[in-house]
């Protein structure tokens, strides 16, 4: 709320829940109870977890649409903008933490400029996930959302091979107690040819794409 409101932002157009760990949607609560939400954007669950169960009840009391996406399932922003859902796959949900496993995966594409959104997939969604889009292009992009916080469990050298990306942003707090991001996958990353941020040392990362798909980049504070 601070950070939106800081902002000016009052009304959201879609808010997406990855999946229902509570760093990833505790704070959204707030942010439903005090703004305007058109529509909400979640997975399909392999089981009942109490965050989702609370928040589609508060979704309904505030007469919010809900939407429950899997892959194959395509989001219209606007006229040059679409999010295409990779993940999960209903037919195959996982039940190894399935929390984490069945994240939204997903392609966010403007004009030619592709981001991909991973959740906290692990090692056996990676692995999945490649093998269902293996004769495809569709993981490749401009742009990555690190899987997981940059966990060791996560970013396996096949996947990050087969995304390509240009840049990686890990979301992570500083002197976090998993002692994320490991540095395997930062070396992953950067052999790969992408150029990591990581909200420890640069604070906010903004991208900034314009109707040429060129990306400029700036970050709240200067890297260390």
């Amino acid at each position: 709320m601070p950070y939106l409101l800081d902002r000016k932002i009052t009304k959201i157009d879609f808010l997406m829940v990855s999946h229902f760990d509570a760093d990833h949607c505790g704070g959204l609560f707030a942010v439903l109870e005090n703004l305007k939400v058109d529509t909400i954007v979640i997975g399909k669950q392999d089981a009942e977890y109490k965050n989702c169960t609370e928040f589609l009840t508060l979704a309904k009391e505030k007469k919010v649409e809900v939407l429950s996406v899997q892959a194959g399932d395509l989001i219209k922003i606007d006229k040059e903008t679409e999010f295409q859902v990779l993940w999960p796959d209903g037919t195959q949900m996982i039940s190894d933490n399935g929390i984490n496993n069945n994240s939204i995966m997903g392609k966010l594409k403007y004009g030619n400029f592709s981001m991909l959104f991973t959740g906290d997939i692990e090692e056996i969604a990676e692995k999945a996930v490649l093998e269902k889009y293996a004769q495809t292009t569709v993981l490749n992009c401009n742009a990555l959302k690190v899987a997981h916080h940059g966990s060791k469990s996560s970013s396996i050298q096949e996947i990050v091979d087969k995304i390509m990306p240009q840049i990686a942003v890990i979301g992570v707090g500083e002197d976090n107690k998993y002692g994320h991001p490991n540095k395997d996958v930062i070396s992953r990353l950067q052999n790969g040819g992408a150029k990591v941020f990581r909200t420890d040392w640069s604070g906010e990362v903004m991208l900034e794409i314009n109707a040429k798909s060129q990306i400029k980049i700036d970050t709240w504070i200067d890297e260390k």
